[in-house]
């Protein structure tokens, strides 16, 4: 596993992963390690516990030792070496040492001053291009690597389109612009380029075919980064990334943002079902080759994982058929990623009678633990809810499957609370205490019968204590929906939150800026395109009695940021809107929006959960849960 540290719930990202691990910071590395290397042997002064991290992206530095100046540090392990104290350096038979932090004047004065006669360095020399820094005078400031990866791909069957927009703008933003590096499968760098991003809180759109013809590149698939610079306020790269057939198939699916921090471990990935061929892709996010058997998938709970025996060079991207590591394991049973912290979010691909879909596996978390607290909180209602759509029931299958989302989950209590899109409560079914190993995948035409919520609604997963269990608040499930015509699957998945009350627990109920409680919203619509047109089901969960109805915006705004449109939409509580665009703002207005235009989904007085897609008009659509800032 990679001595890195990426993420946590209390502190955030760690910005020394990402300056050390950016693209070009990779490079400017390996040419401070070459250096190194050249003049023997080098001793570490690592001030700041970077030395773990540094290693770890720098395999190939020749290390004589490493020294710290913290008293309670010395004898611990830093980057596989045993911490020495700092007044031995002069002792170090080396002729450079390396000051492992950046913005390092007064470190490296200290170390100057205690061993005369060295060479003294540090991770400046791997800097990002002062052209790609937002705030210079603080170079580990989080705006400065707002990053992420993309699964990119123009392959002659299959296109890729990203839309996001310039949200940085509402906090105050100036002038954004992004940074692109295009890998093909290999890892080798087939297009860069730097790109201005819309005025104001304009929509962006960056389309497979139209980057493979700027370029004139071959067919690939592989991954894009994105660096946007510039920026405020928000340090975390978000986007909708689409993939459809560019030969007249019928393929059709959309997913969500990366995730730019790498894991331990992923969850969700789905075993194939009959005629399925499922594969993950998985696509190498550091400057350094991922081991052959570095990482392996596991049936979820058995413990018995079987290696990715297969060397991934760096930046590379890997087809890896499920099926041939796991041959025994099949649907409803899940598949998970022991990732060894090598790569972000990966996305997974499902190929069925000639249609793919396409969706994302999970962050499972290996600090989180049993939280009893959740057993007691009756001032917050039914507490944790994870909201999800039940699409019209004579045009669509509607699937629920829980999925373990935390190492030291062993089982999960679960019910099914079921509403009318008027917010009416229609039933509840008990799931039972589901252990780690479950199989169960809940087709809720089981549940409502034949004659019940024809025109969808939607359903909340709710902890349940009856028979015992454990929670720990990070509920997952993957929902899929089928079209009982066409036979097409979209699926995505998500986690719980506590919804729509005033009092708080820990950091629920979310905010997207600041705080809990979190009591408005703030969603991204994207548009339709190519004759694909877009809708969206917006649910209002309350874990506890809110308010009767929402009050909720949809505001339509062109590609420059222009609002030019404002339509008014009512939601009860405990109910759901599903929403199209087309048929909300009329075709001519959409025209006026472009390509990129997009709708903001705004409400001040609640919280709304969304889920969003488009539709082909052929049979073929996509549907994934929809984004906030």
């Amino acid at each position: 596993m990679l001595d890195i540290e990426t993420f946590d719930n209390l502190r955030g990202g760690n910005v020394v992963y990402k300056a050390l691990a950016h693209p070009l910071a990779a490079i400017g590395l390996a040419q401070l390690v070459e250096k190194l290397n050249a003049a023997g042997p080098v001793a570490i002064y690592d001030p700041d516990g970077i030395a773990g991290p540094l290693l770890a992206l720098s395999p190939y530095l020749d290390v004589e030792g490493v020294y710290v100046h913290d008293t309670q540090v010395v004898g611990q392990i830093r980057g596989g070496h045993v911490a020495r104290p700092l007044t031995t350096l002069g002792d170090a038979r080396v002729a450079c040492v390396l000051v492992a932090a950046f913005d390092a004047a007064k470190a490296m004065a200290r170390v100057s001053a205690l061993a005369p006669g060295l060479e003294v360095l540090s991770l400046d020399a791997a800097k990002l291009p002062e052209r790609l820094v937002t705030h210079s005078k603080r170079y580990l400031d989080a705006v400065n690597f707002a990053t992420n990866f993309v699964f990119f791909r123009d392959d002659g069957r299959l296109g890729t389109r990203l839309t996001t927009v310039n949200y940085w703008a509402g906090y105050g933003a100036k002038s954004v612009r992004f940074f692109l590096r295009l890998y093909d499968a290999l890892g080798e760098v087939l297009a860069e380029w730097e790109e201005d991003a819309p005025p104001n809180a304009g929509g962006m759109v960056l389309d497979s075919g139209e980057i493979r013809a700027r370029f004139a590149l071959p067919a690939f698939t592989g991954q894009l980064f994105l660096h946007a610079i510039g920026v405020a306020g928000h340090d975390v790269v978000k986007y909708a990334l689409d993939t459809f057939s560019t030969d007249n198939g019928a393929s059709l699916s959309c997913t969500h943002d990366a995730n730019a921090w790498p894991s331990e471990r992923f969850a969700g990935l789905p075993a194939p079902d009959a005629g399925e061929r499922v594969v993950l892709w998985v696509q190498n996010s550091h400057a350094v080759p991922i081991p052959a058997g570095a990482m392996a998938l596991d049936r979820m709970g058995a413990e018995t994982p079987a290696a990715i025996d297969v060397e991934i060079p760096a930046f590379a991207t890997l087809a890896v058929d499920v099926a041939e590591i796991l041959p025994d394991v099949h649907w409803p049973a899940q598949v998970e990623l022991r990732a060894g912290r090598h790569v972000v979010r990966p996305r997974y691909e499902v190929t069925k009678a000639g249609r793919t879909r396409i969706a994302h596996v999970n962050v499972e978390r290996g600090d989180l633990q049993t939280d009893a607290g959740i057993k007691n909180l009756p001032s917050m209602g039914r507490g944790f809810l994870l909201p999800f759509p039940i699409l019209p029931r004579g045009k669509y299958r509607t699937i629920v499957q829980p999925t373990p989302m935390a190492a030291s989950e062993q089982n999960m209590p679960l019910r099914l609370d079921v509403f009318s899109p008027q917010g009416e409560f229609v039933r509840q079914h008990y799931l039972g205490l589901l252990p780690r190993n479950h199989n169960v995948a809940l087709d809720l035409d089981s549940v409502l019968g034949s004659d019940s919520l024809a025109d969808g609604g939607h359903a909340e997963l709710v902890y349940d204590f009856r028979d015992g269990g454990d929670a720990n608040g990070w509920l997952h499930a993957l929902f899929r929906y089928q079209a009982r015509a066409s036979g097409h699957i979209a699926e995505s998945s998500f986690g719980a939150h506590v919804f729509n009350t005033l009092m708080t627990y820990k950091n629920e109920p979310q905010s997207y800026n600041g705080p809990p409680p979190g009591l408005s919203t703030r969603l991204f619509l994207k548009l339709g395109f190519s004759g694909r047109e877009s809708f969206c089901v917006l649910i209002y969960p309350a874990s506890a009695k809110w308010h009767d109805y929402s009050s909720t915006d949809l505001e339509l705004y062109g590609a420059d940021g222009s609002l030019l449109t404002t339509r008014a939409l009512k939601i009860a509580c405990s109910g759901s809107e599903m929403v199209f665009p087309a048929k909300l703002f009329g075709a001519e207005v959409l025209r006026a929006a472009g390509d990129a235009g997009y709708v903001l989904i705004r409400d001040t007085t609640c919280r709304l959960f969304g889920f969003h897609g488009v539709d082909d008009g052929a049979g073929g659509f996509s549907l994934d849960h929809m984004f906030g800032f």
